[in-house]
């Protein structure tokens, strides 16, 4: 089974609170991006005992036991000791380190394939009990689907946004910042606006209202994220934004705008098109 693993952009986040298990209250939405990796799952040749995964495209680093997608295998052999071996093979194309949840969207992926390639007939629920056990927005790439998001980013509301039909250009300044990073420099704070509520008015509306708290707590570390968002609305975008905790910056233009021809340096990456 080949599958294409899709990022996500956030549109907002507002870091609320420290939690008391550790973790931070947030208040966030998920929009999914067309920009994809591509995994295949088979069930492994001649009924061998161990499941196997293959990289290649964009550098995963970290230890190979720890990927996502085998986590994922390793929840599900937990509970169904039967599930036989697969053969995976990841290729990469989102960025590690960008906060456009390409690990998390993997990891959903191959849960998806699990359950059909091998039969499990675990319902959509069930799915997700799984997908957030591995991260906090894993089980977004269940459904794709705009969702505002709350408590640690777990927790869905459908969100009727819809974006279909928008251009937009994502920026990875060819740096990667870790999560646990990020929410060591950002300082939790009331949002001064409801993002729901700035988020069902026009797109034109939105700069300087839907806000990431990130981006304020790491400028000083990483003033790239600054200048690629200056060089966005610069070229015209009506919103541009940090995605997640960094480091893609993203420009949404009007429908019906024509892109303008944009390149940045190597070791940078931009990819474009409609939503």
């Amino acid at each position: 089974m080949l599958t294409f693993p899709n990022a996500k952009l956030n549109l907002g986040l507002h870091i609320i609170a420290k939690r008391p298990d550790g973790y931070h209250e947030l208040e966030t939405s998920f929009v999914p991006l067309p920009w994809a990796d591509a995994l295949e799952v088979l069930p492994t040749p001649n009924a061998a005992p161990d499941t196997t995964l293959a990289l290649t495209g964009r550098p995963v680093p970290g230890a190979l036991a720890t990927n996502l997608c085998l986590k994922a295998y390793a929840l599900l052999k937990a509970d169904f000791p039967a599930l036989p071996a697969a053969q995976l093979h990841l290729h990469k194309v989102v960025p590690i380190g960008a906060g456009l949840g390409g690990g998390s969207a993997d990891a959903a992926f191959a849960l998806r394939s699990f359950n059909d390639i091998f039969g499990l007939q675990l319902a959509p629920a069930q799915l997700a009990t799984y997908a957030r056990r591995l991260g906090a927005d894993c089980a977004f790439f269940l459904e794709n689907t705009p969702v505002l998001a709350t408590g640690k980013g777990d927790e869905f509301e459908p969100l009727p946004l819809d974006l279909r039909g928008t251009p937009y250009v994502v920026v990875w300044p060819g740096v990667g910042i870790s999560t646990a990073e990020a929410y060591r420099r950002v300082r939790p704070q009331a949002p001064q606006h409801s993002l729901r509520q700035v988020l069902a008015e026009p797109l034109a509306t939105w700069r300087g209202r839907v806000v990431n708290d990130f981006e304020e707590a790491l400028a000083p570390a990483y003033p790239v994220l600054a200048e690629v968002k200056q060089q966005l609305y610069a070229a015209g975008a009506a919103f541009a934004s940090l995605s997640g905790s960094g480091s893609a910056v993203f420009g949404l233009w009007e429908r019906g705008a024509t892109l303008p021809p944009l390149s940045w340096p190597s070791p940078y990456a931009v990819w474009q098109g409609l939503l």
